[in-house]
């Protein structure tokens, strides 16, 4: 349990995380929202809920990262680094060597994710970048949360990258709707694992993607 010294109105419930790192969370959320008063990283109508917005949020994907065969995540319009750099925290003391790479093209932004990976003693490489000017990236899980709709995603991962396992990304209420209109173009195995911030949304892992005429 997160007793937030930002929001004292919320509780945040996280099963078998140690002390420590829940003391790890509340210390990047208490710096998402200093840093939040000179760069936008978080829409402020969400600063008062941030742990449960975004915090929680963003740990509920640790489900599909904490796997025996997923060792390198790689974030796209990685932001505030969310929800990296809380899975970043989150498997720290489950898997030694577990890395993440982030792009972003702000300069400031991925200054903040410079900051926040050094603090937290994560292996991570940060790319200020456009990730749509990168090409034979490798690999094992794309992440992204509030970047872009998914037929663009899927674009990204097919065009930019060599190598990847799966897609893990954030869907809302009209996921279902999505899911169905881009499977007309590209088929796909789906995971869908119904949000625990929010009863309209998802979060889903696609995995064997392919175009259908291609």
């Amino acid at each position: 349990m997160i007793d937030s010294k930002i929001t004292k109105t919320e509780q945040i419930y996280l099963p078998n995380v140690s002390r420590e790192t829940l003391i790890e969370l509340e210390d990047y959320s208490q710096s998402i929202l200093n840093t939040n008063r000179k760069i936008n990283l978080i829409s402020s109508s969400t600063e008062k809920s941030i742990n449960s917005r975004h915090i929680y949020d963003s740990a509920q994907t640790v489900d599909f990262i904490d796997k025996n065969d997923i060792k390198v995540c790689t974030d796209l319009g990685s932001g505030a680094g969310l929800p990296s750099i809380v899975l970043g925290i989150l498997m720290k003391p489950k898997k030694r060597g577990f890395k993440l790479i982030f792009y972003e093209k702000s300069y400031h932004k991925s200054n903040f994710l410079k900051e926040m990976t050094k603090k937290f003693k994560l292996e991570a490489e940060i790319y200020q970048k456009n990730i749509f000017e990168e090409k034979n990236l490798v690999t094992d899980v794309i992440i992204c949360r509030a970047f872009k709709p998914l037929p663009v995603i899927f674009d990204i991962a097919t065009n930019n990258f060599k190598d990847f396992k799966y897609i893990v990304m954030f869907l809302g209420k009209s996921g279902k709707k999505i899911l169905k209109d881009v499977s007309r173009k590209w088929k796909f195995d789906l995971e869908e694992m119904k949000s625990l911030t929010s009863e309209e949304s998802s979060v889903v892992k696609i995995s064997n993607l392919k175009n259908r005429y291609e």
